[in-house]
């Protein structure tokens, strides 16, 4: 495996080998020494899975209470995967960073507690499994606008994203909770 950390450092990027032949394809997708080895000493105690279909955006979500670090990834299509740093005594407060995920290229994107997380479809649809290190807990969770232009997250869309209520109510920055 090899750790790529992007322009936020602690948002890292995993690469697994992968083994291919004529059968199909392996690749270790999570390996706890590994990732200890590489500064991600995660324990996880939740898995999830979500099917979106051309230009649905879900996000951008955290956990004010109980935050939830994840390790993304898409089994099946494409997506644009974006992590936002919203821990006010960070120098990258603010920021965001943004990476394909694919069934393809099979990275993986840690996305540390702290930060809020989203995705756009860019494929006919998209199977996105994600591991979490703490538990779901919707009285703690918080939506940023997607579009807030304070962020000026360059979505690859082609038009209007097909939006949640939740992800339609989501605030501004600048009027959303953050971490310390």
């Amino acid at each position: 495996m090899e750790f790529q950390h992007l322009a936020i450092p602690d948002v890292v990027l995993v690469k697994p080998k992968v083994f291919g032949d004529a059968r199909g394809y392996f690749f270790e997708s999570w390996e706890a020494r590994k990732f200890a080895a590489a500064g991600l000493d995660v324990k996880f105690v939740q898995d999830n899975c979500s099917r979106s279909v051309r230009d649905t955006l879900r996000g951008l979500h955290y956990q004010i209470k109980q935050p939830q670090g994840k390790l993304v990834q898409v089994t099946a299509g494409e997506v644009f995967d974006v992590a936002v740093d919203i821990r006010k005594s960070s120098p990258s407060f603010g920021k965001w960073v943004g990476t394909i995920l694919s069934g393809e290229n099979k990275h993986q994107l840690w996305v540390p507690p702290g930060f809020a997380h989203g995705f756009c479809v860019l494929s006919e649809s998209a199977d996105f499994f994600y591991k979490c290190s703490d538990f779901y807990a919707p009285e703690h969770e918080r939506t940023l606008r997607w579009d807030d232009p304070a962020l000026g997250i360059a979505w690859p869309l082609k038009g209007t994203p097909l939006l949640s209520a939740k992800d339609q109510q989501g605030k501004l920055l600048i009027d959303a909770d953050h971490f310390p």
